[in-house]
């Protein structure tokens, strides 16, 4: 999987979640997101699916984080709607390599070193260290 939009997109979600820190209706999510809400609704459902987001029906429905913000990552965001994060497509499962080579090739050594990276770099990031962060920026 190679980060999509629609990463991007769930990682504001949840920010705008976490921020908030109450429970929000989709259309102010999608408003305070840039997201329209149709992506927003699709992407609340995975986030639902994964159990970081809670759903709730009815008048005074809406979405809320179903954990701390201290405990969602973003590698857990963007493993909810994208699945493993890896840098090249020859992490797939059924990926045929073209160089013919069994077992890894020199290329996908650096892929799998670079994917690790990324990997511990966003499973460190929480949304509370976000949040922290984004307070410290805007003063607030």
């Amino acid at each position: 999987m190679c980060l999509t939009l629609e990463s991007d997109y769930a990682v504001r979600i949840i920010g705008c979640l976490a921020a908030e820190n109450k429970r929000i209706d989709a259309k102010n999510i999608s408003e305070r997101t840039g997201v329209s809400l149709r992506f927003s609704l699709k992407i609340l459902r995975k986030l639902v699916s994964a159990g970081l987001v809670r759903s709730y029906k009815g008048m005074q429905g809406g979405y809320e984080l179903a954990k701390a913000p201290s405990e969602i990552t973003m590698l857990n965001v963007i493993e909810s709607v994208e699945g493993d994060y890896y840098l090249n497509r020859c992490h797939e499962e059924d990926f045929v390599c073209t160089r013919g080579a069994k077992g890894c090739c020199c290329y996908q050594n650096v892929f799998n070193e670079i994917s690790e990276m990324v990997n511990k770099k966003l499973a460190s990031c929480t949304f509370q260290d976000l949040l922290n962060d984004d307070k410290n920026i805007s003063g607030k």
